[in-house]
């Protein structure tokens, strides 16, 4: 595991220079889901919301990349879960994407919104849908996602699991008929 000193008194270029290494430090363990390290970080005063050059926060990271220990620290230090990237995804979009109920579990537990959009309108269930993530599309359904959202091109998660070709989640998402008593 590698330590990390405290910070030298030195000329400007080499502080940001620091600054920036220890950031991509970071945000490759997010990636690789070593917990332990990150802790050490966040012990150190790094920030639980850090975000990258494409508005990545550590928890974006972490769990799009299915870690649970790394999420679990990462939101018990302070991380947003409804924090989103410059793309307008929030983790748990990206956990829909990725197919991890699990961790998309554990980021509903912890507050996001599970209808939660960025700017052009789509749901984790749109996600999760046109991928054919019908173990996330199940979760979010019994969790409230409302299925007739559309995002801002009139799209709902149904469209998107048909122009996708995602069958199973399509069926899934097929209007019912009511039942007959």
């Amino acid at each position: 595991m590698k330590t990390l000193d405290a910070p030298r008194p030195s000329d400007g270029d080499s502080d940001d220079a620091a600054v920036v290494d220890l950031a991509r430090t970071a945000f490759a363990l997010a990636r690789a889901g070593a917990a332990r390290d990150l802790a050490v970080m966040l012990d150190a005063g790094l920030p639980a919301g850090l975000r990258n050059e494409r508005g990545d926060s550590l928890l974006m990271l972490a769990s799009y990349h299915g870690h649970m220990e790394a999420t679990h620290l990462l939101l018990k230090r302070g991380a947003n879960p409804e924090q989103t990237n410059d793309a307008g995804q929030t983790p748990l979009a990206g956990a829909a994407f990725k197919g991890s109920a699990a961790i998309a579990t554990v980021l509903l537990d912890a507050g996001a919104k599970v209808d939660g959009a960025g700017g052009d309108g789509r749901t984790p269930l749109m996600f999760a849908a046109m991928f054919d993530k019908l173990d996330v599309v199940e979760l979010l359904l019994q969790r409230g996602a409302n299925p007739d959202l559309r995002d801002a091109d009139q799209r709902t998660a149904l469209a998107y699991a048909r122009a996708f070709g995602a069958w199973r989640a399509a069926g899934r998402l097929e209007p019912r008929p009511p039942a007959q008593d």
